[in-house]
Order: C-alpha cells, then sequence, then structure tokens
C-alpha cells in the first residue's frame, strides 16, 4: 500500500455572520485547483470532510451543518472597479459534490476583513483609524457587493459592541451593501408576476397548488405562506428538522420552484443543486421565545421568516436570503409584503429561530420591470485560526 504523506495549504477559518468557513488565497491553491474543475473540488471536499455518511463531518473542517460546510476563494479582482474577487463554494455534507450556484450573504462579512489582511487591498488605501470600502466581484453570481470595514491601528478591527442574532458574542459591526442583487442576469421575479400559483404533488400540499413569490434578488428564493403548509412562522429548528414528512414536502415545493424558476430544465437536477433556490415560509408578526431562551415579542417586528437551507431549516436567517427578504419586502404585493402588512416599505425586521434582523432595500419599477437598486445589512466576521489545512497529498 502507497502512503501518500499529506500537503499544507494556507488558510483561514473565519466567521462571517452566522457563518464559518474555510478561506484561501487562489494563488495559495495547488496549481491544479487553481482553475475550476475536479481537482478543486475535490480538494475541497477534502478540507471540509465530505462526502460524510454520518454527517458529521469529524474528519475535516466542516461542522455538519449548512452554516459550516463553506470554502471561499479569494484573488486580487481583475476589474478596476473592484478591489477583490469573491467565489463561494457551498460543500454538501453527505455527497461528493461542491455547489457553485450562489454566493453567501453571510460570509460576504468576512471577505473584506480578509483581503485586507492577506495583502489583497492597496496598503496606501488602508488608514490608521477609520473605514475601508472594499469594493467585492462577487463571481458566482456576477454581482457587485461593498463592504465597509473598519480599522483600528492600522489593523482590522474584529472586537466591538455590535450584537447579531445567532452569534453568541459581540463583534465590530461590518455594514454590507448588495448593489443591484437580482441573481445572473433575469428577471427579479422569474415568471413576471409577484405571486405564482406553483403546482405541486397532491400528497405534499392538498390540492397540488400552493401560493408562491418567487425572485431572484440575493438568491433565488421561494416564499411561502406558514399558515399554507399549517405552520405560524414561531417554529425552531427541531420542529422541522425532526419532521421527516415536513422536510420531504419543503424539499419538493424548492424542486417545483427551480423548475418554474428556469433554474433546472427538470425536476431530477435539483438533486443536484442544493444550495439554490432557497425556501422560506412567512407569516405576519407574533411573539415568540427564540432558541436562545430570548423573548421576542411581535411589537419589535415586522414579520416572522423561517428558511431552509440544503435540505434544513436554518438556524438563524442566511445573508442572502435576507437579501431576498428585504428585496421582496420592498415590493408591494409579494407574500413578504403583505406578511409585513403591506404598503411601501425600505426596510423590515424579521423574527427568525435565534431572534431577529433588520434589513433593507430599495426598489423601483423601470419600463415595467421591479430592479433592486441595494440591500443592505449589517453583521460581523472574526478570524477563528490561521495557518495551514492539510489534506493527504492523493485527495486531488
Amino acid at each position: 500500500m502507497i502512503h501518500h504523506p499529506q500537503i499544507k495549504v494556507p488558510a483561514t477559518y473565519m466567521r462571517g455572520g452566522t457563518s464559518k468557513g474555510v478561506f484561501f488565497k487562489l494563488t495559495d491553491l495547488p496549481d491544479t485547483a487553481q482553475v475550476p474543475g475536479e481537482a478543486r473540488d475535490r480538494l475541497l471536499l477534502r478540507v471540509i470532510g465530505s462526502p460524510d455518511p454520518y454527517q458529521k463531518q469529524i474528519d475535516g473542517m466542516g461542522g455538519a451543518t449548512s452554516s459550516t460546510s463553506k470554502t471561499v476563494i479569494l484573488s486580487r479582482s481583475e476589474s478596476p472597479d473592484h478591489d477583490v474577487d469573491y467565489l463561494f463554494g457551498q460543500v454538501s455534507i453527505d455527497k461528493a459534490f461542491v455547489d457553485w450556484s450562489g454566493n453567501c450573504g453571510n460570509l460576504s462579512a468576512a471577505v473584506g476583513p480578509f483581503a485586507i489582511s492577506n495583502g489583497l487591498i492597496d496598503p496606501a488605501r488602508i488608514p490608521e483609524n477609520g473605514v475601508v470600502e472594499v469594493r467585492i466581484w462577487q463571481a458566482n453570481i456576477g454581482k457587485t457587493i461593498l463592504s465597509r470595514v473598519p480599522i483600528t491601528d492600522g489593523q482590522v478591527q474584529e472586537t466591538g459592541d455590535f450584537e447579531l442574532d445567532g452569534v453568541t458574542f459581540p463583534a465590530a459591526e461590518v455594514p454590507v451593501a448588495f448593489k443591484d442583487p437580482a441573481d445572473g442576469e433575469g428577471a427579479i421575479f422569474p415568471t413576471g408576476q409577484l405571486v405564482d400559483d406553483l403546482e405541486v404533488p397532491a400528497d405534499v400540499v392538498a390540492g397540488g397548488v400552493i401560493k408562491v413569490t418567487m425572485i431572484n434578488a440575493g438568491i433565488p428564493t421561494v416564499f411561502v405562506n406558514a399558515a399554507d403548509l399549517g405552520y405560524t412562522g414561531s417554529e425552531l429548528q427541531e420542529t422541522i428538522n425532526g419532521d421527516p414528512r415536513a422536510l420531504e414536502m419543503f424539499e419538493s415545493i424548492r424542486a417545483h420552484g427551480a423548475l418554474r424558476m428556469g433554474l433546472i430544465k427538470e425536476l431530477g437536477e435539483a438533486a443536484n443543486r442544493q444550495h439554490t433556490p432557497k425556501v422560506a415560509f412567512v407569516a405576519p408578526p407574533a411573539s415568540y421565545t427564540s432558541s436562545s431562551g430570548k423573548v421576542v415579542e411581535s411589537s419589535e417586528i415586522d414579520l416572522l421568516v423561517r428558511a431552509l437551507s440544503m435540505g434544513k431549516l436554518h438556524h438563524a436567517m442566511m445573508g442572502t436570503a435576507a437579501v431576498a427578504i428585504a428585496s421582496a419586502a420592498a415590493i408591494e404585493g409579494t407574500l413578504v409584503n403583505l406578511a409585513a402588512g403591506g404598503g411601501k416599505r425600505n426596510a423590515v425586521t424579521f423574527g427568525h429561530p435565534s431572534g431577529s434582523l433588520r434589513v433593507g432595500a430599495q426598489a423601483s419599477l423601470v419600463e415595467g420591470r421591479w430592479v433592486i437598486d441595494q440591500a443592505l445589512m449589517s453583521r460581523s466576521a472574526r478570524v477563528l485560526m490561521e495557518g495551514w489545512v492539510r489534506v493527504p497529498g492523493d485527495s486531488f
């Protein structure tokens, strides 16, 4: 038997928002992994510890949840209008594939700090004390993200008093703006409708038809009314994730939504596109107790939202889905807007399993089509560990 020694790859383990992942500089990757393809995917799978039939990722850096099975590759941007190119890979936990079909909004908050600390930003632009606006090209969806990173004594400031529900400890606030966040070059509403009747199997939803808002903003998302599924919108993870029939129902809605949105050509393709679209259910505001035991009062929020990621209910809210929520809430008549009380609004505070989050978006109607100028939210980021990640030399 041939024993292959492990190789060392420079890497940084970072938290961004309510997610964490392994960050790489493109030029630090082995030569075969510096270009898209099988070698890159195999390397990232081995780094994270996938595919793992036990779904624990014990032999890798992943945390066995969609929020912690993530990778990021960064490089100096080839565009003069951007500082850094940001490529995100969502690693499947139990299957051997990396999904490159969308962005991670939470880890977007960590891109600027990583870029500054790893020499990807011109040192002349970094003040001794102040803020650096990092211009990020999101390569997965071809969009611009602006991140305002605080600097103290010439270094990225990571500690602070900004609190984010879903993250235990406070940190420095990093405002993030997603410019024109519609996914790809298609319409924000792929069908041209704010609300659609989505056909699904009758054993999934009684009658075989359910009202949905399907939107491409931040990340393709299918929104459903919680009441139409028999839920209140205040459910926590265990209620959904401990119910196999519920997970099957949501996956069926997601797959049929993907087909209707034109993201896949046949239903079976949804199984190999786990990252997108997301599916979320919404409801009017109501008081509930979050997963931390904190009581969220109905008077503090505009609506309730619960979203699924990689087949499970998310413990808080994906950053890209928060962009979709903000965008849909800004457009009168969507299910999200109606759950928030209807009317014109530029910002909403929504309740999620871990607490609440305020997001904003600017929407305008241009030649009969809706356009999202930008979506705004605040996150935080912190380096957890840096150095090298080791992988067996025969793994890619």
